[in-house]
This record gives structure tokens, C-alpha cells and sequence, in this order.
């Protein structure tokens, strides 16, 4: 299995793919992972750490070519690998790509991800490495063009059907890195569920996290949650606009970042637009989507305008569609028509998966037997 894994600056690849590499050893697969930034600095021990972008271009394309040389002289030596790399950069040089095809065409990848993180950790790590000179828009930018560039590499090597979206985070996200490289047979399924509107009622929250978990034990699972960061940052943004105050904070612990909401109302209409077209992206590298629709207080469904397009564009791009439909009403026949099968309980749901063979095993530790 060979891996491509890119990245924005300021997503730490790095630390991410340790735990995967872990993850995966642990489970006797044989991951050995090569990351590009780190080896050439090794190459070029003249170099202070943070400044290799700032050589002249000419130079940091020799080093480049010279790390995946080696590269490709020892990865036959592995079973498995993945190279941390990055597809383009935006520097002093302007926007330039980071890899050169004649060797990614050598190294033939089965797969290729982009790894994403909230715009605010990305913004955080930045500049505790002393790179301040950007703004959140710079890196809403960045972040589009990391992704558009992976995915076009992906299809002028390998075509479709190789390159995935996957979201930088805990011990449960590497999991599900470690299960997209080593269980291709695990179905791969888009959790739908509502979201903003439900913020404030927390036994409808409950719910939907119960239900989260116990879709992860039996997929690979690519959860919109799990980058829905951004979104309340724009509410904290406009509350603070409100109010005239002229930062926001975002995280908690190490993790707390103190941003301008000049620039923070600056990406509401990209937070906006790359939700949009990420959570499609997201249903279309899966095989299904698996989607809660919750009853409220007053027992109608919470059937948000969002899991209502998300169930559609899987429907129009043939992909299976589940659903747990909690409301005591009927669905309507816009749910009906475009479902594969609707259930009344998530238990039902997985007891159908099990029964019907969308999930070849039971869930037993790390990874499935």
C-alpha cells in the first residue's frame, strides 16, 4: 500500500500520522512513514527551521527531488508507506506546486488524501511556529487550493476513485485513516444528521452523539461533525460584532486562540461555501450515507435543510440511503422515495447492516479482525 498525505500548512501532518503509524503497526500492517518537510531539512542543515520556503526556488525544487529520491530508492524495502508531503504552497514565491510528476508517476500511490483541520488551529499553529504573515482569508484560500491540487493529482496518476478528504483530530480519526488504508472491504459511510438548529437542546445532542459512536464501530465513517468548528466561530464572530468587541476567542486549554473579528466575519462566506461543497465531496468518496433525523419537543422530525440536499445529492449519486427516522409522524414521501431503507432505532439500522452483510465483522478493538 503506498500513500500520498497533503496538507495546508499549518494542519501538523506529522503528529497525526505518528498515531496512525502506531495504529497500524500495532496491528501488524507495517506502516513506515517519510515526511518530505523534515528530510529536507536534513539535507540542508544550513537551513533554520521555518525558513526553507524562503530559499530561492531553484534550491528548494533540488532538495525536493533529492528527499524523494531517496524515498523511492527505500520504499520498496516496506510493505506499506506514506509520504507527508504537500501539493502546493503559497510563500514569497507566490503559488507553486510541491511535488514533481515524473516521481509521484514513479511512486504510483494507491491513495491519496488531503488532511483538513478548523481554520483557527491552523491560524494557532502558525503562529506559534512565528509566521504571522497571513490573514484567515489567506488560509481559507490555501485551504482550497491544497484540496483542489490533491484531488487533480490523484486523477492524473490514478484516476477516480483514490482520493479522499479526511479531517486531522483524535485517536478515533487516526482509527479511521488506519481503517481507509488497510480495510478497503469496510464500507465507507457519510453520517447526516442535523446540526445548528439543534445547538441548544441537549438531549437531542445526546442522541445524535450516541449516535455517531455507534456508527464509527462498524464503518469508515466520514463524519461532518468532526470539522464543524468554523461554523460556530461565525456565530461567536457575529455575537462579538454585536457587541463591539474586537476579538473572539476560539478552543480551550492549549488549544485557545485569540482572533480579530474583522477577519473572522472576513470568511463567513467561505466557511459557508467550503461546507457546502465539502460535505458533497465527503458523500461522494462514500459508499452510503447513514442519516438521524431526531423528533423534537414538539414532536415534529428535525429535518434540517441541510440533511434534506445531503440525502439527495446521495440519492442522485447512487449511493445507498439510510435512515433512522425517530419522529412518531410518517416521513414524507421525499424521504420514502429516495431511501433505500428507513428505520425507526439505530439498533434496527445496525442489525439490518450485520444481517444484510454491509458489515463483514463485529467491532473488536482498534481496528476489525
Amino acid at each position: 500500500m503506498k500513500v500520498v498525505v497533503t496538507g495546508q500548512v499549518g494542519v501538523d501532518k506529522k503528529e497525526f500520522l505518528a498515531r496512525v503509524e502506531k495504529i497500524a503497526n500495532q496491528q501488524g500492517f507495517g506502516l513506515k512513514t517519510y515526511n518530505v518537510g523534515n528530510m529536507m531539512y536534513g539535507e540542508a542543515p544550513d537551513v533554520s527551521k521555518g525558513k526553507i520556503l524562503d530559499l530561492p526556488l531553484s534550491r528548494l525544487e533540488n532538495l525536493r527531488r533529492s528527499v524523494f529520491k531517496d524515498i523511492l530508492a527505500d520504499a520498496d524495502n516496506h510493505p506499506n508507506v506514506i509520504i507527508n508531503t504537500h501539493a502546493t504552497f503559497r510563500w514569497n514565491h507566490g503559488l507553486f506546486f510541491a511535488f514533481d510528476h515524473d516521481q509521484m508517476l514513479k511512486f504510483d500511490a494507491d491513495i491519496y488524501i488531503v488532511m483538513l483541520d478548523s481554520i483557527d488551529q491552523v491560524h494557532r499553529r502558525l503562529q506559534r511556529d512565528g509566521h504571522i504573515d497571513h490573514t484567515l482569508k489567506d488560509l481559507m484560500v490555501w485551504r482550497e487550493e491544497e484540496i483542489l491540487a490533491t484531488e487533480l493529482l490523484s486523477r492524473i496518476i490514478r484516476g477516480h476513485g483514490c482520493f479522499f478528504i479526511c479531517v486531522r483530530g483524535d485517536d478515533m480519526l487516526a482509527e479511521m485513516m488506519a481503517r481507509i488504508l488497510f480495510k478497503r472491504d469496510m464500507k465507507k459511510a457519510y453520517l447526516s444528521f442535523p446540526m445548528s438548529h439543534v445547538m441548544d437542546m441537549p438531549d437531542v445532542l445526546a442522541e445524535i452523539e450516541q449516535f455517531r459512536n455507534d456508527m464509527k464501530r462498524y464503518f469508515i465513517c466520514f463524519d461532518p461533525a468532526d470539522m464543524e468548528k468554523e461554523k460556530p466561530l461565525a456565530f461567536a464572530a457575529l455575537a462579538a460584532a454585536r457587541d463591539g468587541h474586537r476579538t473572539v476567542d476560539s478552543g480551550m486549554g492549549i488549544e485557545k486562540v485569540t482572533l480579530e473579528t474583522s477577519q473572522v466575519l472576513d470568511i463567513i462566506p467561505d466557511i459557508d461555501g467550503q461546507i457546502y461543497v465539502r460535505d458533497f465531496k465527503l458523500i461522494d468518496q462514500s459508499d452510503m450515507i447513514v442519516s438521524l433525523v431526531p423528533e423534537l419537543r414538539d414532536g415534529k422530525p428535525a429535518l434540517s435543510s441541510g440533511v434534506e440536499r445531503e440525502l439527495q445529492h446521495a440519492h442522485e449519486s447512487t449511493r445507498d440511503v439510510y435512515i433512522v427516522w425517530k419522529p412518531k409522524c410518517e416521513p414524507s414521501p421525499f424521504i420514502t422515495e429516495t431511501a433505500t431503507k428507513v428505520f425507526h432505532t439505530t439498533d434496527e439500522a445496525i442489525s439490518h447492516f450485520l444481517d444484510n452483510g454491509h458489515v463483514q465483522h463485529k467491532p473488536n478493538g482498534v481496528l476489525f479482525d
